[in-house]
């Protein structure tokens, strides 16, 4: 399974982010699955990137080619897919995946892994969406997402596939 990643390129303040990064790279590697993720060796990516190769498992990592310009590659991947923008970068990630994942991470993850909800929500993308909610990261987006039933924008017929996980014990049942 292509196990797609959203996340941050940088660390972030908590040791934890950077532990369960770890922990999810490895469970994604031993059992045989394949990162697709950003493809930088910075921070909290590279983090997970790293622990899937560790483990054995394979990385594909797309990338737009400013960002490889800049130096932010990480050369141990698998296999990199390089685009000429973020938008084709989107669409290429979201094509490769067959299960999403939101890290904790900042404005680009946020982009990245509200246009997946959105798929799923459309019933254009039939693969599980979930948030990690590591320490209650994405409590207020649980909270915005739940006001959009209460005001009837949404329901929750539209939001199935979407899930808010604590942990990777959560992430792995959803998978089975």
């Amino acid at each position: 399974m292509n196990i797609t990643v959203y996340l941050g390129a940088s660390n972030g303040n908590d040791q934890n982010l950077t532990l369960a990064a770890r922990k999810l790279g490895k469970w994604i590697g031993e059992n045989g699955h394949t990162l697709v993720y950003g493809g930088s060796k910075c921070g909290l990516m590279g983090e997970l990137a790293e622990s899937v190769l560790k483990a054995k498992g394979k990385v594909i990592g797309v990338e737009p080619q400013f960002f490889i310009d800049a130096g932010f590659d990480y050369p141990k991947i698998t296999q990199l897919i390089v685009t000429q923008d973020m938008s084709e970068r989107k669409t290429k990630m979201i094509e490769l995946g067959d299960a999403f994942i939101a890290f904790p991470g900042g404005t680009g993850t946020l982009e990245e892994i509200t246009e997946v909800m959105s798929k799923v929500s459309l019933k254009h993308l039939k693969t599980p969406c979930m948030l990690y909610n590591l320490n209650g990261y994405y409590d207020d987006l649980k909270k915005l997402l739940d006001k959009m039933i209460t005001f009837d924008l949404s329901s929750k017929e539209k939001q199935e596939g979407i899930y808010f996980v604590e942990n990777l014990e959560e992430i792995k049942e959803i998978l089975k």
